[in-house]
């Protein structure tokens, strides 16, 4: 587990240090410049990632500790519709130096706090209670996907590489998961998965023989998954009625159904 552990958090770590660099000598307008994300400026997105990350460290020293993990749970709860948009403005409204070193102590925190968190412990979290490998995949995600907003926004190349193979391996895990969120049953049927990583390499889940399957880049399902795209602009394939639907309605992400992106052609 060590080494699992060890190795996501140096691809978080990776992922991390190319957003910060990409915005710490922004000026006002450029920390303002709004993202794909409506009503979310690039302030807000780095906001979002501190909070969330502040977060994460609460809850992975929860074992030693529950009070602060309580204390947050208990001020999302006041408002449990418009909390993360809430703390996302709140963190951008604060000068960018500050908000920097506060996602710097929340990454830097958090990492030591997952290294610290004893073998079969599960943390508390929005969802369902996660291992610490499965919080940092998590926070890859996340810090990922709100990354390429970010890039889109200040027009820079997202320069993906095959550290995506975390989110494509999450966005896989929650097949079902996808389906519960919308209030529907996921089909029993197997999916297999093959996707072509950003080097070339072909990443494969579920069995050779499933009846349904998905294949297409990588980057594509990556920014499915995550809502980043709109599947019309994807050239993802779909084999099967299970597949095809949910290609529709993929979702890793924690939390209600996001209204995703509006195809980019029509």
């Amino acid at each position: 587990m060590t080494d699992l552990l060890d190795g996501l958090l140096a691809d978080l770590d990776a992922e991390g240090d190319r957003l910060r660099a990409a915005v710490a000598s922004l000026d006002d307008t450029g920390w303002a410049t709004p993202t794909p994300a409506p009503g979310w400026s690039v302030a807000a997105q780095i906001g979002h990632l501190a909070w969330t990350d502040d977060a994460a460290m609460r809850a992975a020293r929860s074992h030693e500790d529950k009070g602060p993990w309580d204390e947050l749970v208990l001020a999302a709860l006041a408002d449990p519709a418009g909390a993360v948009d809430a703390a996302a403005l709140e963190y951008a409204a604060l000068p960018p130096a500050e908000l920097l070193a506060r996602w710097d102590a929340g990454r830097a925190g958090l990492a030591q706090a997952l290294r610290a968190v004893p073998d079969g412990v599960k943390m508390p979290w929005f969802g369902p209670p996660m291992a610490a490998a499965s919080m940092a995949t998590a926070r890859f995600m996340e810090t990922w996907a709100h990354g390429l907003d970010v890039y889109d926004a200040l027009g820079l190349d997202p320069q993906i590489t095959d550290r995506i193979r975390h989110v494509a391996h999450l966005g896989v895990r929650t097949r079902r998961f996808a389906f519960a969120a919308q209030g529907r049953e996921a089909p029993e049927t197997e999916v297999r998965v093959e996707l072509a990583a950003p080097s070339g390499e072909v990443w494969t889940w579920g069995p050779d023989d499933a009846a349904e399957r998905v294949t297409g880049p990588a980057a594509d399902f990556c920014r499915l998954v995550t809502q980043r795209v709109h599947r019309a602009d994807t050239t993802l394939v779909a084999e099967g009625p299970g597949a095809d639907a949910w290609l529709d309605i993929a979702q890793c992400f924690a939390g209600p159904p996001g209204p995703g992106r509006e195809a980019a052609h029509g």
